[in-house]
């Protein structure tokens, strides 16, 4: 079976971390995601997907992206309920995210400054958490195959994530 999501979106608002009763970082966050086609009035209906994110993907998130900030998640759609406090059964959907990318430029001015003061790269992460190092580019180039072997291209750089990122239409 395939249970497999990819979404690129805006984060709805600042994440927030909070710890399991073990200790596990976890964060629950909205992406507003654009849909890519136009209603029956002529504008672009947003999705808001709601997200969890893990350990350090968590920890990274809530340290380096706020408001409105562009990230891309892969991950698995999940479903789960709960009684709620009418008893009542409530049913919740979700992307459970495997991989996140900052998708979003660095904030102008001295350089982005984290929550716990020390500045920070948000094309950066924690080694094994699916993010890019520092210094490549988040997207495939054109004319480059997915398994990362180049093939022959038009002259030019490689698009970056930035200006991947501000030519989405949200």
């Amino acid at each position: 079976m395939i249970n497999q999501v990819t979404l690129v979106g805006r984060l709805t608002r600042d994440p927030e971390l909070n710890q399991t009763t073990e200790g596990t970082p976890v964060s629950h966050i909205t992406l507003a995601v654009n849909r890519n086609f136009r209603n029956h009035n002529g504008e672009f209906d947003t999705d808001f997907v709601q997200c969890t994110l893990w350990r350090n993907a968590a920890e990274n998130t809530y340290k380096y992206c706020r408001k409105g900030a562009v990230v891309g998640i892969t991950g698995r759609l999940q479903t789960r309920h709960y009684d709620g406090r009418d008893g009542k059964r409530v049913y919740v959907t979700e992307v459970v995210a495997e991989t996140i990318r900052f998708l979003s430029t660095k904030p102008q001015g001295a350089g982005a400054e984290s929550r716990s003061g020390s500045s920070a790269s948000v094309s950066g992460a924690a080694p094994g958490q699916g993010m890019n190092p520092p210094g490549q580019s988040s997207s495939v180039a054109s004319g480059s195959s997915v398994s990362g072997q180049s093939q022959a291209s038009a002259p030019g750089p490689a698009p970056t994530a930035e200006s991947v990122a501000a030519s989405l239409p949200f």
